[in-house]
């Protein structure tokens, strides 16, 4: 039980790091950063990849879907933060 819940902080650090590296944050997150941004990002990607009608599989599957879902809100933040 513990062990998958570690699982999915590193991968959601992951996936936050993987957004910012990908949208070009100058910003340094840190760790609880990214860890904040993969989650957000996770529940982004979920709903935004149910609404198209796609799924993930799989480890790889869920970063892919969580860095979607953080670059969709980092995006937004920098819109709506002007």
């Amino acid at each position: 039980m513990i062990w998958s819940w570690i699982v999915k902080i590193a991968l959601w650090a992951l996936a936050g790091y993987l957004a910012s590296r990908l949208m070009k944050d100058g910003k340094p997150q840190g760790w609880l950063g990214n860890i904040i941004l993969g989650l957000v990002g996770g529940f982004a990607g979920s709903l935004l990849f149910s609404l198209l009608g796609l799924g993930s599989k799989g480890i790889v599957g869920d970063i892919i879907v969580s860095t979607v879902g953080a670059c969709v809100v980092l995006f937004l933040v920098r819109k709506f933060a002007k």
